[in-house]
């Protein structure tokens, strides 16, 4: 068996997530059944992330295992996935060989996401699942001092969902960053994983502040309640991108 990577760019829009589900359309199912047509062999694709229904991804890192006598070269079976996933909003980046040990998601030493706001008067026609729109003015001045308390390594409770299924909702924060681009708000997250949420609770938080409803005081006592009642709204999926995944050896 051959281990292969992949980097897959992706609109979630029309997928139920990441992940296979029982009903309904996932990026992990359908580029399965491309890789099953491709090489005739059934097989499992672990990525490094599990984005929610409606999320995109601009570069999400997957592994496969195959049987290499069945499998062309490297860039013809990505060719042949491209032409396979299609008409579905998948695109193959990248297929390389890898160490038998490399995993996509537990060899991940970073994950990046960006989330997008466009924050104008004027409703978005072009881009309506890639954005999250919010009229008026948004000061991300004050949107960066209260990212800044949410650095480091906390104890997050107040900004996952009650769906979270993860034992420890300790987590390290390593970068929250925002930035406009005309009529955009960017608000960059790194962090070795993440909690089922925790970006987009963030967000939504982060988003009360900078339109004057929330201080940064109310942020930090948000954070040290351990309560997701505290936090603020949670963000629509649709303006999330992951972004990057880091390995040891890059």
């Amino acid at each position: 068996m051959i281990r292969y990577a992949l980097e897959l760019e992706y609109d979630g829009t029309p997928f139920v997530g990441w992940q296979r589900q029982p009903s309904g359309l996932s990026v992990q199912g359908v580029v399965e059944a491309a890789l099953e047509i491709a090489t005739g062999q059934s097989c499992l694709l672990q990525g490094a992330g599990r984005t929610d229904a409606g999320v995109h991804a601009r570069a999400m890192a997957a592994h496969v295992d195959l049987a290499g006598d069945a499998v062309p070269s490297a860039l013809r079976l990505r060719e042949m996935l491209n032409a396979l996933v299609r008409p579905h909003p998948i695109a193959v980046l990248s297929v390389r060989e890898v160490a038998a040990d490399w995993h996509a998601r537990f060899s991940c030493i970073a994950r990046h996401y960006r989330y997008r706001i466009l924050n104008r008067r004027a409703g978005p026609a072009l881009e309506r699942n890639q954005v999250w729109w919010r009229q008026g003015q948004l000061d991300v001045e004050a949107m960066q001092a209260a990212a800044n308390r949410l650095l480091g390594h906390h104890d997050f409770s107040s900004f996952r969902s009650s769906e979270c299924q993860a034992k420890n909702p300790n987590r390290t924060l390593d970068a929250l960053t925002l930035s406009r681009r005309g009529e955009e708000v960017w608000i960059d997250a790194a962090a070795r994983s993440f909690l089922h949420h925790q970006v987009r609770i963030m967000v939504g938080t982060l988003v009360e502040v900078g339109r004057g409803r929330w201080t940064v005081l109310q942020v930090e006592e948000a954070l040290a309640a351990r309560n997701r009642a505290a936090a603020g709204p949670t963000a629509p999926p649709t303006g999330l991108y992951f972004t990057r995944a880091v390995y040891p050896e890059a």
